[in-house]
């Protein structure tokens, strides 16, 4: 986890409340990298952290396939605000 903790802390200011700053700091740092760098990168890591890489590249894959085949909505509901409040 010590890469992610370096990428937190270089970027750490950039990121604000908005999922989208994420992914682009991702994409232009994976941008950047040679196959043989990620190779390398995921050499370094701990069983647990590529199993939890592993994990969270197949459940994305999947939903991805899930909204291609029209089996959920590609947007997040926002859930509803509750106009009573007791």
């Amino acid at each position: 986890m010590s890469f992610v903790n370096d990428i937190y802390e270089l970027y750490r200011d950039q990121l604000c409340d908005d999922e989208d700053d994420v992914i682009t700091i991702v994409l232009n740092l994976l941008e950047d990298q040679s196959r043989e760098n990620m190779i390398q990168l995921i050499q370094n890591m701990g069983d647990e952290e590529v199993n939890q890489m592993m994990g969270i590249y197949l459940v994305e894959m999947l939903k991805m396939k899930m909204v291609q085949d029209g089996k959920i909505s590609p947007y997040k509901p926002v859930p509803a605000i509750p106009t009573r409040i007791h």
